[in-house]
């Protein structure tokens, strides 16, 4: 005769059968992130450990942001790491999908709904390159460095350079503000112009540069500032 599952098992399994049932809504964020730590920490109760890295983090969307490394560094263990960086690793590989179904500038929804994912709780400013061909469709999509967009010239090479080995007609720069206010600096306008300006000598079309930030986002073209 088996063995009755324990109470966690059953929680579990309730759990279960409301994300099988009623979709991710269904469940509260401390119940996505209980479930998802389940699979790191078998036999445990996760509930409050949910809790606690929420409350730790700042919200569901900032916990799965913060970089693998980060969270091993401040002392979670790989099972717990792992668990969350599946989870991230997941949506924005479902994401990215969307993004290349057809070309991006008829696709902003998914453009916005991936960037937001990928980039908006990031705790430190990362810059993303979207590179694409004569159709707009998307060649490559890569985080060309982590920091300010300062020192603009030697970032306008960068970009320019790997423009060019990619044999992309157009880029979409994208930047996250780590403050959630998605208002464009001095410093971000002033690459875009440069940026424009270099493109234009390379015949690279610079869509657009995209500010996002966990208050909204900013497109400088919708702004008149490109």
């Amino acid at each position: 005769m088996g063995d009755k599952p324990n109470g966690a098992d059953g929680h579990r399994a309730r759990l279960r059968h409301r994300l099988l049932d009623g979709g991710g809504g269904a469940l509260l964020d401390h119940e996505l992130v209980e479930y998802l730590l389940t699979t790191g920490l078998p036999r445990v109760d996760t509930k409050a450990k949910a809790k606690e890295l929420l409350a730790t983090y700042g919200g569901i969307g900032r916990l799965l942001g913060t970089p693998p490394q980060v969270l091993l560094n401040e002392g979670l263990s790989e099972a717990v790491v792992g668990a969350l960086a599946i989870a991230q690793a997941s949506a924005q590989r479902l994401l990215e999908a969307r993004l290349e179904e057809r070309p991006v500038l008829s696709n902003w929804e998914a453009l916005g709904d991936y960037l937001h994912a990928t980039m908006a709780h990031l705790a430190i400013e990362q810059v993303r390159v979207l590179f694409l061909n004569s159709k707009n469709m998307l060649l490559a999509n890569e985080a060309l460095w982590t920091g300010s967009v300062d020192e603009a010239a030697v970032h306008v090479r960068e970009v320019m350079a790997r423009a060019i080995t990619l044999g992309a007609a157009a880029i979409i720069i994208v930047h996250n503000h780590p403050s959630g206010d998605p208002t464009p600096s001095r410093a971000d306008i002033r690459l875009t112009h440069d940026l424009v300006e270099a493109g234009r000598h390379m015949k690279v079309t610079v869509h657009d540069h995209v500010i996002v930030g966990t208050q909204g986002r900013t497109s400088l073209r919708a702004q008149g500032l490109l």
